[in-house]
């Protein structure tokens, strides 16, 4: 991650359980904005480096709905992110702040399945580990097969666990 600093957390034999690393929070609230609009912000913040993007239902002042939108990022990636939330967004205004987050130690796999090759996340705890199918790869071979999405998850889920196996 470009401007995170981590800190590792280890068991007693001196293997990683998890690091400590600092990002940012950005929040602005918005009640004049289409839902396309706002779907596209997210799409720009997440191809720009944020790390994750989420909106909440809210209720405003005077009793008006509104949207929460709330952007994680690293710290090198702030202004970046702030300037789209201006330049895309109705708000006048940004909080932000910093935050510590735990994180596991986490590698991304390319595993091959019936329907094509796909990446899955492999998480590491204490004494086991999951396995999580990456959702972009597996939609794309969910349409180009033309069969439902939780098939090729299911298939990619298998070949993660038997990398595991091996």
């Amino acid at each position: 991650m470009g401007g995170a600093k981590r800190r590792p957390f280890l068991d007693l034999e001196d293997n990683p359980i998890y690091e400590i690393e600092t990002v940012i929070i950005l929040e602005t609230q918005v009640d004049d904005m289409t839902s396309q609009a706002i779907a596209y912000t997210t799409e720009k913040l997440l191809q720009s480096g944020a790390l994750d993007v989420y909106t909440q239902a809210i209720a405003m002042k005077k009793s008006r709905s509104g949207t929460l939108i709330t952007v994680i990022c690293d710290r090198d990636r702030q202004s970046i992110c702030e300037q789209i939330l201006f330049l895309e967004t109705t708000t006048i205004g940004i909080r932000f702040r910093s935050q510590e987050r735990k994180i596991l130690d986490r590698k991304i796999y390319e595993v091959i399945t019936e329907y094509g090759s796909a990446r899955v996340k492999i998480a590491r705890r204490q004494g086991f580990e999951t396995v999580q199918p990456e959702y972009e790869d597996c939609a794309k071979l969910a349409r180009s097969h033309n069969i439902p999405l939780t098939q090729v998850q299911q298939a990619v889920l298998q070949a993660g666990l038997a990398l595991l196996k091996s």
